[in-house]
Order: structure tokens, then C-alpha cells, then sequence
């Protein structure tokens, strides 16, 4: 009983917030490229907002639900369907045991979330049910999802999972799915959009690069490249360059750090990026805008802005407090269900 996976898609994994507190062992953090997502998703259905979720990248998987189920699908649209009716994102949906949940390829955003009330059930390790594929830790056999697979859910929220086995009782039809008539609107997510402009700190070396570069870095239009992945998007534009050779040593780097290797290419640091790095570090994204580099796909293009880093602690902070308005909402309108 759980999930069986039909049709693994372009790259779909278990991820939950990441696996904290071993970098000094040389071990990345990892977790979902999309924070909000995966925080709102898990928020819908009533889990921890760090449960385990399900991270589906461009072209989505086909599931089989084997037991009733309350999911909710956040993130970039990759056109979700039960038994070929369209689903709506960003709410509660309850679907029924035996049911295909199917994606198509992506309308909008590069990456679709999908929580279960339970979350996924597979094991913890270093404290983490986040996949990591190039040292095969986590997730499913430290592995993307492949057809047969099939995933345990945990045990949800009782009082919430009642209330919607009740409603399926008390509706008695045919259909495969219902969903709540209340979602998260646009106002209450990240402004996910093509080609987005994403806000920076300066980096430890910004200075160190010439003018014309810093001036492209903050004018022009940059690429991201087809080689790009879970661990860095690589950039192509301008070429940028120090003003004298820069052999920094290699010190600690974080999700958002933008690198500048010898090429001249920045290449941004993603999820799965390493501990360390040595390349000159042009920038840091803000927090608050990584979810929108997440749902950027291959072949877009970004633009940066500058920012002060205490305006990115405050798009932080007010960040943080609308994920805490966000989870009142959810509980407010769960008690007026009920």
C-alpha cells in the first residue's frame, strides 16, 4: 500500500528541508531546490512543514494511489490530472485508492511538490529523508524514482484525515478526486515568473572584478544553461573577470553563492551544491529569491539586482512571518471545515 510509481519522469525524488549539521564532515545539505513549495505543500495537508515530499523536475511522474490519500501539489504547474481531469494546485485535494495522478510537461515553473498527510515514509538518515544521488544517501535507495517503485505513506494528522474521509463518505459519487473550494493565492506565494530578476548580495570577492564586469553582472541578461542541475545552474553572457589573477582559498559556500570560475561563466550554487569552494564568489542571492531561481528552467534568463544585506534580512524576516500567517490560514479554515 502507498504510492506506485507508473512513469518516473524526467527526474522526480524524495526531499524533505535537508540534512543539517555535517558539513563539517563534508556532507551537503541537500534538501528541496523549492523551500516555499515544499513548506506549503506540507502545511495543506496538515504535516510538519519539513515532511518528506515528493520533487518532480520539468516533466512530471504518473502515480498510482493504492490506499486514499490527501496530497497537495505547490510549485511550478507541470499540468497535474487524475484519471485526466485536471487538478488545481496550491490546496488540499482527496484522492481515492486505485487512481492515476499523472503529469505532462511544464506550463509554468520547472518543479512541482507534491505532499502527502503522513509525508513519505522512507528512511532517516544523518537525519534526513532528503535523496542525494551522487553519493546515493537518502530518499529511495539513495536514488531518482523509477518505474515499480513503490512508496510507503506515514501516518497523517488523524483528526484531519477524518474529516475528509467523512467527506468522501458523505458525497458518495464516482468521482476520483475532490479539492477544497480554498487555496494559497498568488499573493500568499513567491512571484514565481519567466525569466525573473533575482535580487543579490555582493559577494566576498565582488570588488576584486573589473568594472566592465561588475557593470555586465548588473545590466545584462544571463542564460541558464542546459547543463545545469540540482547541484549549480551554469550562466551563459558576458564573461566576467577579476581585476588581477584570484586564487582564493577554498572556504565555505551555501545555496545561492554565485562563482565566477576561470572560464569567466558564473555558475550559481544550487541544492545539491558542495561544502567548499574556490572561485571567486561575485555574489549571494537572496534567501527570499531562491524559490524563483528554482522554477527557472534551461534556457531562460535571468537578471540580477543589487540589494543591501539588511534589505535581504528583512525580505527574510517578512518572509518568514508570511510562512506563519500562511499556517494560521491553513488551520483557521481546517477548523472552519470542520
Amino acid at each position: 500500500m502507498g504510492i506506485r510509481i507508473k512513469h518516473a519522469g524526467l527526474h522526480t525524488t524524495v526531499q524533505d528541508r535537508g540534512r543539517h549539521g555535517y558539513r563539517q564532515q563534508g556532507i551537503i545539505a541537500g534538501g528541496a531546490m523549492d523551500d516555499f513549495a515544499l513548506r506549503a505543500a506540507n502545511l495543506l495537508v496538515g504535516n510538519d512543514a519539513g515532511a518528506a515530499v515528493l520533487e518532480a523536475s520539468l516533466i512530471g511522474p504518473k502515480l498510482i494511489f493504492e490506499q486514499d490519500a490527501l496530497i497537495a501539489i505547490c510549485g511550478g504547474n507541470l499540468s497535474p490530472a487524475v484519471q485526466g481531469t485536471a487538478v488545481p494546485l496550491w490546496r488540499p485535494v482527496y484522492i481515492k485508492a486505485g487512481n492515476e495522478l499523472s503529469f505532462g510537461n511544464s506550463v509554468a515553473g520547472a518543479r512541482a511538490y507534491i505532499a502527502a498527510a503522513g509525508g513519505i515514509d522512507v528512511p532517516l538518515v544523518m537525519g534526513s529523508r532528503s535523496t542525494y544521488t551522487r553519493a546515493a544517501i537518502g530518499g529511495f535507495g539513495g536514488r531518482a524514482l523509477k518505474a515499480g517503485d513503490v512508496l510507503a505513506i506515514g501516518e497523517g494528522a488523524l483528526e484531519t484525515l477524518y474529516y475528509w474521509e467523512q467527506e468522501a463518505e458523505d458525497r458518495q459519487d464516482a468521482a476520483p478526486f475532490f479539492a477544497t473550494s480554498w487555496s494559497i493565492g498568488s499573493e500568499g506565494r513567491p512571484f514565481y515568473r519567466k525569466n525573473p530578476v533575482i535580487r543579490f548580495v555582493p559577494g566576498r570577492h565582488f570588488d576584486a572584478f573589473t568594472e566592465g564586469s561588475r557593470k555586465h553582472f548588473l545590466q545584462s541578461d544571463f542564460r541558464i544553461s542546459t547543463q545545469s542541475d540540482r547541484m549549480g545552474y551554469r550562466l551563459e553572457g558576458p564573461r566576467l573577470s577579476t581585476v588581477a589573477a584570484l586564487e582564493p582559498i577554498s572556504e565555505a559556500v551555501s545555496m545561492g553563492t554565485i562563482q565566477v570560475p576561470a572560464g569567466g561563466s558564473p555558475i550559481i550554487l544550487m541544492a545539491d551544491h558542495q561544502t567548499i569552494g574556490g572561485y571567486p564568489k561575485i555574489a549571494q542571492v537572496a534567501t527570499v529569491d531562491l524559490p524563483l531561481l528554482a522554477q527557472a528552467k534551461p534556457g531562460e534568463t535571468i537578471r540580477f539586482k543589487q540589494i543591501t544585506r539588511q534589505k535581504s534580512e528583512e525580505l527574510y524576516i517578512k518572509h518568514e512571518l508570511q510562512m506563519q500567517r500562511l499556517s494560521m490560514f491553513i488551520e483557521i479554515r481546517y477548523r472552519e471545515e470542520r
